[in-house]
């Protein structure tokens, strides 16, 4: 376990390589200067050399990382260009919004994914499955930016259930009973996106695995067909959806701009948005570094996790 480990951290410093050299020299690949912005109409080219100076933006790329990865290693992420406060504080603040946004969504996708899976994997080829995998590719054709319209359509305009508002957030909170009539919807939106790959996948594990000799000899010692889906059949299917439920909690944690622009929630995605507009170049670099590391650290729970599912994977 500590050999995996060991292997799984030594791999991220590539990646992080890759990633704080790029968000670094992401100055250098915009027009103009990333702190004009900051200037009034009536600033002087000395007043822009001098606030370039300030930020470090006069000095060559590889001492401007250096002296980045130097401060981001105490954890000083470098400082807003609009609101001149620490990026690391923004993170912080937004970071528990996005996550507590992408974890009900992928929890969402879960509950409905994987008894579908298991359902029309017993029932494959069956007018129940045929139906499911209709659905599934309905969903897959539709964009997140368009099921967001939809809901707030269908759900939010609605006197019966207009308990699920779209807008009202409360900001820095992960108090779930508070944000939960804020979240659904905007939870449901990515959930949608993630349901039917999920179920799928699972599928195909599902029917490979049924197919195995110990599921034979469950079956004919008389075991109910759902004891032995779910008992025998569900664990060693779950690999695939294991990798794929990992590397989407990543990818909503970093993927939830629209969402959360569309719905007013401050979270990371949000703040991604503003800064992008807005050209707040340090906001921009700091986010994308912290999401990479989400990103790669869940990679490597991911491949933990296989081990403990099934212990054969530790000897390789």
């Amino acid at each position: 376990m500590l050999r995996l480990l060991g292997r799984k951290l030594l791999a991220l410093i590539p990646v992080l390589f890759l990633v704080t050299f790029a968000t670094t020299a992401l100055p250098d690949m915009v027009d103009g200067s990333p702190v004009a912005q900051m200037l009034g109409p009536g600033s002087t080219p000395q007043d822009l050399k001098d606030l370039e100076h300030e930020f470090g933006y006069d000095k060559s790329l590889p001492v401007r990382y250096v002296t980045w990865v130097g401060d981001a290693l105490t954890g000083d992420l470098g400082e807003s260009l609009k609101t001149r406060t620490p990026v690391m504080d923004g993170i912080t603040e937004r970071f528990p919004v996005t996550l507590e946004l992408a974890v009900f969504a992928l929890l969402m996708a879960l509950i409905v994914a994987v008894p579908l899976g298991v359902w029309t994997a017993a029932k494959a080829g069956s007018r129940v499955d045929r139906a499911v995998g209709g659905v599934s590719s309905a969903l897959l054709s539709i964009p997140t930016f368009v099921s967001v319209f939809l809901l707030v359509y269908f759900f939010a305009n609605r006197e019966m259930i207009a308990a699920f508002k779209p807008t009202g957030w409360e900001y820095i909170s992960v108090d779930f009973a508070k944000n939960i009539e804020f979240a659904f919807l905007p939870a449901l939106a990515l959930a949608l996106a993630e349901i039917p790959q999920f179920q799928r996948l699972l599928r195909s594990d599902m029917l490979a695995t049924l197919q195995e000799d110990f599921i034979l000899t469950a079956r004919s010692k008389g075991l109910s067909t759902q004891y032995v889906l779910f008992r025998h059949a569900l664990r060693p299917s779950s690999f695939s959806l294991l990798t794929v439920s990992g590397l989407t909690l990543g990818r909503l944690i970093g993927g939830t701009v629209i969402v959360e622009s569309y719905f007013s929630i401050p979270g990371l995605g949000q703040g991604m948005y503003q800064a992008i507009n807005g050209k707040d170049i340090p906001v921009v670099q700091g986010t994308v570094v912290v999401i990479a590391i989400i990103y790669v650290l869940l990679n490597t729970l991911v491949d933990i996790g296989y081990s403990l599912i099934d212990p054969r994977v530790r000897a390789r």
